[in-house]
């Protein structure tokens, strides 16, 4: 796990995911909310926005967390791993208020943009049925090479760094 890129709705974990394997791994952690926004929270172009992301992959090592379906061929043609979160939409949107109540909202010092709106709503909850089935189509295609780990639950991802780190210091599971 060199070339680790995690796929997920918003508030299903793909932040502190990132963050989680980043440290573990000693990978370099870039969130792709950072790249596609400047630092008003406006859009880059798409030409930059991309430029920045091929830059990124040419590197040996990074974990890179975001959706942006319409450039993850780029991400998927380069990582090793590709890591896709697919939680219930009522987790998710726990998981958003849950950041709501720790940060208060507004751009984080992690790269996570915190807002609520009637649109990051819809896209949560139509996520499985409109973004997920075109990134499996993108992985199916470019990144076929990839390991590919679709978790349905915030056990799964727990279950998954456990056994990483035990598998980092040799230990074995009972």
């Amino acid at each position: 796990m060199q070339r680790i890129a995690i796929l997920g709705a918003s508030g299903a974990g793909k932040t502190v995911l990132a963050w989680q394997l980043g440290e573990l791994f000693d990978l370099p952690v870039t969130h792709l909310d950072q790249l596609r926004y400047d630092p008003a929270w406006n859009l880059v172009p798409e030409e930059t926005f991309t430029a920045a992301q091929r830059a990124l992959v040419a590197a040996s090592r990074w974990v890179i967390d975001g959706n942006s379906a319409a450039s993850l061929m780029i991400r998927a043609a380069r990582a090793d791993t590709i890591i896709v979160l697919d939680l219930h939409p009522l987790i998710c949107l726990t998981g958003i208020l849950k950041r709501r109540l720790r940060y208060h909202g507004g751009q984080h010092t992690n790269g996570v943009y915190d807002r609520i709106t009637p649109d990051v709503i819809r896209y949560v909850l139509n996520y499985r049925r409109t973004t997920l089935p075109k990134i499996q189509a993108v992985i199916s295609e470019h990144g076929g090479h990839a390991t590919v780990l679709h978790l349905t639950s915030r056990a799964a991802t727990r279950r998954l760094l456990a056994g990483l780190r035990d598998a980092r210091t040799g230990r074995e599971r009972p």
